[in-house]
Parts: structure tokens; C-alpha cells; sequence
């Protein structure tokens, strides 16, 4: 009996110059202590959300994630027809049937908005975006109830909603192939959580990494025509850093079955998993990209489909990799990718590989420990996406 799918392990070498991709609260480069040096990490957060960005490009599929429910629905009334205040009354009883809500204290200086009082829920909504329109509907059949309902956009009564909770419920606890993927956390309404197919690392460089600062200073263009002063018009600096990043993710093939079947999506598993792979490949994040533009392509991209566990090559950089002969990181740490991998191999076996390619813009040849080469990254992920799906999978999604 032939070993099943059960995890796509998604393992990929980059090279990223001069930038920040993911700063902490002090604006600093984020890091991480391994293997006793410092190495630059940018959080499984920052590049989980480039990749949810990406893949809602690709597929169509959009989602929304804010606690400003109450004035998304309110804007969509008002371009309906109806008045401001009946709206943001509308927004802000469907926003308590999520639970308690608050009145939000713009500070002074904050852009103003065309919705007055800014009522936000206690918690995170995250829901596919046509949810909105959705809800907006479900107020348009209580029209006349909500008219002659309590104001309660000031006082976040929770209780007070007029609508029927199921109704806002059931609204909120739909999904698409977005959130199949990447899961939720919405503990205020029952059944409204998903477990997550996708469990995504922390991205850390393969070898010791510091952070640089850049002094920098704007110049007054008139102060420059004019010649009549010197000096700037404003100086700062900004933490930066370089290197080559190990990045992993693995995907859970039972669970993103699971839950594309209990969702009643009409895509398969292979459509699904075609639009991740290429979104998580090739997303960067977007921080501070207008003064960095750091758009690598992956120099080395691996997928092993396994039918016993995940198993994540970080280890094999727990040593920080050293520059080649001629200089660069990206080389040895491809090298140490595959001798870990070799490695895992022997103890582990290979027959729970149930298949394994990579791929590689300048990398020409590598050792057979991580399989097939293959000229471009879309026949990768076609050869990976086809060895996910059996009839067990196909089974339980139907």
C-alpha cells in the first residue's frame, strides 16, 4: 500500500539586500539568537500576510480582518440610499452581536472619515469581504425594525441588538479558500474558529547578521535654488540589514481538505494549493519598499511532499553557514540544505517521501537528496500539487 500525503513542506533559500522588511516597536530590525550569533528574522506574522495578500491576488478570493465592522456596513447602507444616522445605527447593532463594542477616541490629527462615530468591536472580525454585503442585505430586511430600534452607537450594549444573532452569525462564521488556508481565531461566536492548513516559520538569515544605520537628510529644494542658507531640512536615521534567509512553511493536507469540504468550496485541494505555493514563494513584505525595492526572486525553492510529518531544515543552519570562495552566503547555505537534508534522509528514511523537487533561477545542479530538478517554478508546483491529492483526500472532500 502506497504511503499517503499528509504534509507539503515548502522549503526556500533568498537573498535579500539592504533592507527592513519587518521592524519591532522601536523601528529596529527584527532578530533572533541562534546557534549562539545574531541573525536578522523577520516574523512568520509579516511574511504570512504578504503570502494571504498575494494568494487573494492570484485566486479572486478577499478577505477582511478589522474591528470597524459597524463602518464598513454603515458606508455600504449610505451608498444604498440610506441616511447616516439610520445606517451607523444599522452597523452598530449587527456590531453587537459580536459582543461588546466601544466608541473609538480618534486622536487630534487623525483623517476623518465620512462615519462620525467610530464604533469598533472588542475583537477582531475576519471574514471574507463579501461578508459586508452580506450583512448589509440582513439590515435591508430589518429596515423598519432598526428605524424605530435604540440608538446604542454610544453606549456598547452588547445585548441590545435587534437583529436575530443566528442570522449575524451564521454570516460571520463564513469563509472562503482564504481563510481555509490560513485559519481563524473568532472566539466570540461559536463555531466561527478554523484551524489553519498553513503553519508558516520565522525567516532567519543562514549565517550572523547585524544591523546597519542609515544616516539620512531631505533637502529644502528652495533652500537649494536659492542658495541662501545651508544645511537640511530634516535628518534621520533608519535601521536596515542584508543577508540570506532560510524561510519554511508546511502545509497540512488533511486539514485544508477538511476544511474546504466543511466549507463547501468549489475549488479542489490542487487549485488551493497551486495559488499558495506561488503566493508564498514569491511574496515579499512590503515594509519600507518605496526606499529599499527588495524584489529577489528565491535562489534555491524546495518542496518535499511527506506522508509522515513535517520536518523543517532550520537546523541545518543552527552553525551560521560561512561565505564562499568568492564571496556570498547563498551558495554555502544551499549546501548545507542539502547535506541536512541527506541527513534527515538517513535517519528518518525516504520512504515517506512520497515526492520531493526543487528549483532554482542560477543553481544548476545538487545532489539528489531533494529530488527531481526542474527548469521553472510552475512545473515544480505542478509536479508537487500532483502527488497531494489521493483518493482518500478526494474521499472526504466529497
Amino acid at each position: 500500500m502506497s504511503e499517503r500525503p499528509r504534509f507539503l513542506d515548502i522549503h526556500i533559500v533568498q537573498s535579500m539586500p539592504f533592507a527592513n522588511l519587518n521592524r519591532d516597536d522601536t523601528n529596529s530590525v527584527k532578530t533572533v539568537l541562534y546557534g549562539a550569533k545574531l541573525r536578522t528574522r523577520v516574523s512568520s506574522q509579516c511574511w504570512k500576510r504578504a503570502a494571504r495578500v498575494e494568494f487573494e491576488r492570484i485566486t479572486g478570493n478577499s478577505t477582511l480582518r478589522t474591528r470597524r465592522i459597524c463602518e464598513a456596513i454603515t458606508r455600504e447602507l449610505v451608498e444604498r440610499g440610506w441616511a447616516l444616522g439610520q445606517a451607523e445605527r444599522a452597523g452598530a447593532h449587527i456590531a453587537a452581536s459580536v459582543g461588546k463594542f466601544e466608541l473609538e477616541q480618534r486622536e487630534e490629527g487623525q483623517r476623518k472619515t465620512a462615519v462620525p462615530n467610530h464604533v469598533i468591536t472588542n475583537a477582531m472580525i475576519y471574514v471574507p469581504r463579501a461578508a459586508v454585503t452580506e450583512l448589509a442585505d440582513l439590515a435591508e430586511e430589518h429596515r423598519e425594525t432598526l428605524e424605530t430600534a435604540k440608538d446604542i452607537t454610544k453606549n456598547g450594549d452588547a445585548k441590545a441588538s435587534v437583529l436575530p444573532k443566528g442570522a449575524v452569525d451564521a454570516i460571520l462564521r463564513s469563509r472562503n479558500d482564504v481563510i481555509n488556508l490560513f485559519g481563524r481565531m473568532l472566539a466570540e461566536i461559536d463555531r466561527a474558529g478554523v484551524d489553519g492548513a498553513v503553519q508558516v516559520a520565522h525567516a532567519m538569515t543562514t549565517h550572523e547578521a547585524d544591523a546597519d544605520l542609515d544616516y539620512f537628510t531631505a533637502v529644502d529644494d528652495l533652500t537649494t535654488a536659492w542658495q541662501d542658507a545651508t544645511g537640511s531640512a530634516h535628518m534621520g536615521h533608519a535601521e536596515f540589514s542584508a543577508g540570506t534567509f532560510y524561510r519554511y512553511a508546511t502545509v497540512d493536507l488533511d486539514e485544508l481538505t477538511r476544511n474546504l469540504a466543511a466549507h463547501g468550496s468549489p475549488a479542489d485541494v490542487e487549485e488551493v494549493l497551486t495559488g499558495f505555493l506561488t503566493a508564498f514563494t514569491l511574496a515579499v513584505p512590503a515594509a519600507k519598499k518605496n526606499s529599499t525595492a527588495p524584489h529577489t526572486l528565491p535562489h534555491l525553492v524546495h518542496f518535499a511532499v511527506r506522508g509522515d510529518r513535517p520536518v523543517s531544515f532550520a537546523a541545518a543552519f543552527e552553525q551560521p553557514v560561512r561565505p564562499g570562495s568568492h564571496g556570498g552566503n547563498a551558495a554555502p547555505a544551499v549546501d548545507a540544505l542539502a547535506e541536512y537534508a541527506a541527513a534527515a534522509g538517513s535517519f528518518l528514511g525516504t520512504h515517506h517521501l512520497i515526492s520531493r523537487g526543487w528549483t532554482s533561477p542560477e543553481v544548476k545542479d545538487l545532489p539528489d537528496t531533494l529530488g527531481t530538478r526542474f527548469d521553472s517554478l510552475v512545473a515544480l508546483i505542478s509536479d508537487a500539487v500532483s502527488h497531494t491529492v489521493t483518493a482518500d483526500h478526494e474521499d472526504s472532500a466529497a
